[in-house]
């Protein structure tokens, strides 16, 4: 009966609680579990698109282990566990550095507003038809390149700025053009090794050196420009377009992810929607007099 009794009181403390917290409910509360869930997600979802999943999935482990020993009283793995978590977050700083500058670059990319607010310079109607000749020109030598199985590496900055990247190449400030990227890719050429950067529409160096991508599951037939390519699509949030010297197969780079034996017209309505300024930016533009 007491037990009874016992169970009776805290079942109506528990509901009582509950009723509290709704009556007490605020705004920030639900903020507050928005952001929460957000981070949680995006936690989960970085994971699931990098090769740390098993190392995450070890770590979860480790952290059920050391509740379970904490709740029996085991002192002996209670303490080699905290011996370890003491300095796991300076080691997970240091194997995760990639991805983390990867989460924190995302975090900084702008969304519709603050594209607006902070990049409305590109987003005018010039900048726009220079990037509408600019893909055709990949387009056009992509193919070219493809045919004659030259090697190939086109970099196209969105809102990631490539400012350290342009460093190690040489200045061009030059159009986009076909024959333009053919003879920087011509094998002989001092600058057919690196990459070239395309910022605005306009071609702002070659022979650019890239980071390379440290995924043990890239396929065995791409090479050094594929993981470059994939290197810059996961250091930040530029387009990539690689052409393979070996086989001439011309693949995109995106957000860590490869995209392989595109043709050109598959290429065209990707880059088309990846790196083009919509119209209704443009408009928004004008409506509002922004220059």
């Amino acid at each position: 009966m007491l037990n009874r009794l016992q169970s009776v009181v805290l079942q109506n403390d528990l509901l009582g609680k509950i009723i509290h917290n709704f009556q007490t409910f605020q705004l920030a509360d639900l903020l507050d579990i928005l952001i929460t869930a957000v981070v949680i997600y995006e936690l989960i979802m970085l994971v699931k698109k990098t090769h740390v999943g098993q190392l995450a999935r070890g770590i979860v482990f480790m952290l059920m282990l050391y509740l379970v020993a904490n709740f029996s009283n085991m002192r002996t793995v209670r303490w080699v566990l905290n011996s370890i978590l003491q300095v796991g977050f300076m080691a997970l700083v240091v194997v995760f550095q990639p991805e983390i500058r990867r989460a924190l670059e995302q975090v900084g990319k702008t969304s519709s507003w603050a594209s607006d607010l902070f990049h409305m310079h590109r987003n005018d109607q010039s900048t726009r038809a220079k990037w509408q000749e600019a893909v055709v020109a990949i387009c056009d030598a992509a193919e070219q390149l493809s045919d004659t199985k030259t090697g190939a590496l086109i970099v196209m900055e969105r809102y990631s700025k490539l400012t350290e990247i342009i460093r190690t190449g040489t200045p061009l400030n030059a159009d986009v053009s076909r024959e333009m990227l053919g003879t920087i890719f011509y094998e002989g050429t001092p600058l057919h090794d690196g990459a070239v950067v395309i910022v605005d529409g306009e071609l702002k160096a070659a022979g650019c050196v890239l980071p390379l991508s440290n995924n043990l599951e890239m396929g065995k037939d791409m090479g050094t420009r594929h993981r470059a390519a994939l290197g810059m699509s996961e250091n930040s949030d530029a387009v990539v377009v690689v052409v393979s010297e070996e086989t001439g197969i011309i693949s995109l780079a995106k957000d860590g992810i490869i995209m392989r034996r595109l043709d050109r017209q598959n290429l065209f309505h990707r880059l088309q929607e990846t790196v083009i300024p919509p119209e209704e930016e443009t408009s928004r533009r004008r409506k509002w007099g922004w220059k």
